[in-house]
């Protein structure tokens, strides 16, 4: 045996032995903070005297958690997500995380010092000046950050495992979902009339009549655009990373799809794309060559903050009910729902992974539409013929 459990006060640990010190001759063992569980020190002991036999040991350092996360862990994921998401990442890191977990050595960390923050974070995880915590799913978000750093902290044997596994972030499902806000028929053709005129109407009608994204719409070049077959591919998204406008890929690989256009559709994108050559024209050599559908009078590309404030700041002096740009999203899904087309045509359009996630996300559309099944299931029945055997 190379290791065994021992207790000291509430907490017990697993000592390996790593043999003789050829400065002291002394033997040399290293603890393990194994929790505060036999059973969870059974388990370490376990894996431990595995690694030992496999020759996988490797002794631990001092490196605290938040020098792990800053120096060793976020450096090497830079190359590795998309921009928005690394910097979502960091953010959270040295926001959050730091503060309150960054001193502990990373291999004491506990599974109870994550529950302990989880809980902090949803009753004062705000840092915005304002009282309260986080939502529910933001502290999720956060764990599953944690969770995938001590994974490959433990996969490099920089932990002998990954305690995230063991803690309890809070569930999604016990959290209030988020009432979706949407605009009925009536109200999106008003707001569509309404704006026009505007420079970004070409812009949001799009939007409008295809569920796109904010990034998607503001990534699309012309070339990914056929005025002929009626069809946009969408291939490239435009996002705020830090408030600087970054091209990136779309968010999932079910995301780069390519969206069937109807006819007034083509009008404004035609119409849209003479005003652009307009702008070309008059400004000359320096007009910015970007070949993307949607810019500014410069040709430069429309930074997704300002796009988004443009559409809620136009909506804030209409009448309509005040909804957000992602909002013209749900929209177009519920509306597509609603006129009964297939869920599954709706999914592929909007870009999602599968038809199950379409209906997780707009199930308060599905009972009226379950009504209207039941109701022509029974005219079904009263138009048949009688059953035979019956007179």
């Amino acid at each position: 045996m190379r290791g065994h459990v021992a207790k000291k006060g509430d907490r017990y640990y697993v000592v390996i032995y790593e043999g003789v010190d050829p400065a002291t001759t002394k033997k040399r063992y290293r603890w393990h903070l194994a929790g505060s569980t036999r059973g969870d020190a059974d388990r370490l002991l376990n894996e431990l005297v595995r690694q030992v036999h496999d020759g996988d040991y490797v002794p631990p350092d001092k490196i605290t958690f938040g020098e792990y996360l800053t120096q060793r862990w976020l450096p090497t994921k830079k190359s590795q997500l998309r921009a928005s998401t690394y910097n979502s990442y960091s953010n959270n890191v040295n926001v959050h995380v730091i503060p309150a977990l960054g001193p502990i050595p990373i291999r004491r960390l506990r599974p109870e010092d994550l529950d302990s923050f989880y809980a902090e974070l949803l009753a004062n995880g705000r840092k915005t000046g304002k009282p309260g915590g986080l939502a529910p799913k933001t502290v999720r978000y956060i764990h599953l950050i944690l969770r995938k750093a001590l994974a490959d902290a433990a996969r490099k044997g920089t932990v002998p495992r990954n305690v995230a596994l063991l803690a309890d972030p809070p569930k999604l499902s016990a959290a209030p979902r988020a009432e979706m806000r949407t605009w009925t028929a009536v109200e999106l053709q008003s707001f569509l009339e309404l704006s026009h005129e505007h420079r970004l109407y070409s812009a949001w009608f799009l939007a409008a009549h295809t569920g796109v994204r904010r990034g998607e719409l503001l990534g699309l070049r012309w070339r990914d655009v056929d005025l002929t077959t009626s069809r946009l591919s969408v291939r490239q998204a435009l996002v705020s990373v830090a408030y600087d406008a970054q091209f990136s890929d779309v968010k999932t690989g079910a995301g780069r799809r390519t969206i069937d256009l109807d006819e007034p559709v083509l009008v404004v994108l035609r119409a849209w794309r003479r005003k652009q050559a307009e702008e070309r024209l008059l400004l000359g050599p320096d007009y910015k060559e970007s070949d993307l559908v949607f810019t500014r009078a410069d040709g430069a590309p429309l930074h997704p903050d300002y796009f988004r404030q443009a559409f809620e700041r136009f909506v804030k002096k209409t009448a309509l009910p005040k909804i957000r740009f992602h909002d013209l999203r749900h929209t177009h899904a519920s509306l597509l729902l609603q006129a009964g087309v297939p869920v599954k045509v709706v999914s592929e359009r909007l870009g999602h992974a599968n038809a199950a996630f379409t209906i997780t996300v707009y199930q308060h559309v599905l009972p009226g539409m379950q009504a209207d099944a039941a109701r022509a299931f029974s005219r079904l029945l009263e138009a048949g013929e009688p059953s035979p055997g019956t007179t």
